[in-house]
């Protein structure tokens, strides 16, 4: 995980529509930048659910939300559509941002090691500074808890 401070790497990825998308795009705004595993699992969804839900606070506090998987643009265009998910979504197939974010870690799941993203949310002001950042954050509750980092 990158550490708070730090400026945030740059990137450029496509959305679920095909539209390309650079951090540097985004400057002037706060940037909720979540990593997740996979669309249509149930606590990416219940994590996408959430933040979808409470858009509005967050484009009310001036922020954006973009999440990142390695999934394709396909997925992630099903997945928008299945959910009417109200913010942009990231397709990192080659790992781009998510080794940049260094969210790519050794997990283990029953017993069985295995590469994958370790979902991690960072909170990035309007110059490009990492100004909060959570490992292994729980789905469910990620969009609500970083709300409150809002509030605080």
């Amino acid at each position: 995980m990158l550490e708070v401070g730090t400026k945030a790497p740059e990137f450029e990825l496509p959305d679920q529509n095909g539209e390309l998308h650079k951090l540097s795009d985004y400057r002037g705004s706060k940037v909720i930048l979540y990593f997740y595993s996979k669309d249509n699992t149930a606590g990416c969804t219940k994590q996408a659910c959430a933040y979808s839900e409470l858009m509005p606070h967050f484009r009310e506090k001036g922020a954006v939300v973009l999440g990142v998987s390695k999934d394709s643009v396909a997925s992630h265009k099903r997945f928008e559509e299945k959910y009417a998910l109200g913010f942009t979504l990231l397709a990192d197939p080659n790992r781009e941002a998510i080794e940049a974010y260094d969210v790519w870690h050794e997990k283990k799941l029953y017993g069985k090691v295995s590469m994958g993203v370790v979902r991690t949310t960072y909170l990035i002001d309007e110059e490009g500074v990492i100004v909060f950042a959570k490992a292994k954050v729980k789905a469910a509750d990620d969009a609500e808890n970083m709300l409150q980092v809002f509030e605080a």
